[in-house]
């Protein structure tokens, strides 16, 4: 199992290189005219911050617990009616 520490240098690391790429990335665009911002990459700094717990990483799924976990008591399984 990896040890927390390293996990986070590996974070560190990549989040330094990830900021350098969307600098050079935001240098070179070619059609200026619609330039990139900051909010481009948003989707992609998610995902490298989910590294860090990655149970709780974007689009990850929970596992479904049992009642006596806190998990649902009742979950509906009845689709809803056609309209």
């Amino acid at each position: 199992m990896i040890d927390d520490q390293a996990r986070r240098a590996f974070i560190n690391e990549l989040w330094e290189r990830f900021e350098e790429l969307q600098q050079w990335a935001e240098a070179n665009w070619p059609d200026q005219e619609n330039p990139l911002t900051s909010a481009d990459f948003v989707e992609a700094r998610k995902e490298i911050l989910g590294l860090r717990n990655p149970s709780q990483a974007p689009g990850k799924v929970p596992e479904a617990r049992e009642p006596e976990q806190g998990g649902a008591q009742y979950e509906n399984l009845n689709p809803a009616p056609w309209p």
